[in-house]
């Protein structure tokens, strides 16, 4: 089911998805073609994806060409500063220190022990997704790591509340990166956009230039097959 945001995430949730790339107006035109997502400016260089007038990513240039095309997950906090220096403290890295994004929020990107990226959020006028769990948005976030038991140490002493709390709903799981990725490959975070047909939304990917890396199999949370848009940045179909 969707579900529209009525409030501001609990800290350990993710909260928001943005991608770097090449080439900004190729990205349009794909997930566009996709998702049916539309677009509007962001700031020199970006743009927010809209669907049907809900904030649902963030597509930027990359600043510097050495940087990777990336679909990016962001996990909410109510003190990004505070949330970075825990997870130092806990073995991981601080990547980018947490700086403000205009009056949108505060923004960090870190490492966990494994060297898996992902983001902070600290919400002031942008919250996050304004929708998430539908068709063509956010639905969930796949850890595929090198050292599955240090993975659930980690993040499950990190984000305990959101992982294992009474109501918990975390759209976050964890999976050897062998299960998808060929042996050797760095751990990375896989974000996850729903689909109502996996089959349909994987040959969508190849006719708009995209490549399979993953063709659809059956996980515990859904059917999922991980591709890579036109310009190389990976993320996955769900059907569920």
């Amino acid at each position: 089911m969707a579900e529209n945001r009525a409030s501001a995430y609990t800290e350990g949730v993710p909260c928001w998805v943005d991608v770097q790339l090449p080439d900004v107006e190729a990205g349009k035109r794909f997930y566009g073609g996709l998702f049916g997502w539309t677009f509007e400016d962001a700031g020199p260089g970006a743009v927010w994806a809209r669907l049907d007038g809900a904030a649902v990513a963030r597509l930027a240039r990359k600043r510097d060409g050495r940087m990777p095309t990336v679909w990016t997950v962001y996990f909410a906090t109510p003190d990004a500063r505070n949330l970075a220096r825990r997870i130092v403290a806990a073995g991981g890295q601080i990547v980018n220190d947490p700086v403000p994004v205009r009056d949108l929020g505060t923004a960090a990107l870190v490492a966990d022990p494994q060297g898996a990226v992902f983001g902070l959020w600290q919400a002031a006028s942008h919250p996050g997704f304004g929708v998430r769990h539908a068709p063509g948005t956010f639905a969930w976030a796949q850890l595929y790591t090198t050292d599955i038991h240090a993975a659930n140490t980690f993040y499950g002493h990190l984000f305990a509340a959101a992982l294992f709390g009474t109501g918990a709903d975390p759209d976050f799981g964890r999976a050897p990166v062998s299960d998808v990725f060929y042996p050797g490959m760095p751990p990375q975070f896989v974000v996850h956009f729903r689909t109502g047909d996996v089959g349909a939304a994987v040959e969508a990917v190849r006719q708009l230039g995209g490549r399979v890396q993953a063709p659809p199999f059956e996980t515990s949370y859904g059917k999922v097959a991980v591709v890579t848009d036109n310009q190389g940045a990976s993320f996955a179909l769900l059907q569920r």
